[in-house]
């Protein structure tokens, strides 16, 4: 696995250091250059559909939500800020995939639901994204998911008993 240049020097000046445990330093170095190059490979999946990650989420979100749902709890599920989820918001109803819909229980409160065009979107996407993220993991046998899963989970554990 190639490391991202930042993560080579970072790596260099360690070994030259002679800093304990490069072997753990390589590893966490390898982890964040993959999780950056699924990140890269993600948003070149979705920028076609002009989405980014997060406003594909909430396409996700409203896509599994047939009566809407409000902002507040668009920000809880999505787990980010509601300011956030505004600006997404805001995006996502200019290209016309959602739109914001006063709730007939509360008329003080909105409902955000997706367009057809959205609904559209969202159905093309989500099937593509999903095939996407599974294809990363096809020439992975079950145990060896099995095991990678137990491995990130541990590193996890670790890192919660770890953290400052």
């Amino acid at each position: 696995m190639e490391l991202e240049q930042k993560y080579l020097a970072l790596l260099h000046d360690a070994e030259q250091r002679q800093l304990n445990d490069i072997d753990g330093i390589r590893l966490c170095f390898q982890t964040l250059s993959l999780a950056a190059a699924i990140d890269r490979n993600c948003a070149t999946l979705l920028a076609p559909h002009k989405l980014s990650e997060g406003r594909f989420i909430l396409l996700f979100l409203l896509d599994a939500a047939p009566n809407g749902l409000a902002p507040n709890q668009l920000a809880e599920k999505a787990g980010i800020t509601r300011a956030t989820v505004t600006g997404l918001l805001d995006g996502l109803q200019r290209e016309d995939l959602i739109e914001r819909k006063i709730d007939l229980q509360d008329r003080r409160a909105l409902n955000i639901h997706l367009t057809p065009q959205g609904k559209q979107t969202a159905q093309q996407v989500i099937g593509q994204h999903s095939q996407w993220i599974a294809s990363l993991f096809n020439h992975l046998s079950l145990s060896e998911r099995h095991q990678l899963s137990t491995l990130l989970n541990k590193v996890s554990n670790g890192l919660k008993d770890n953290t400052p």
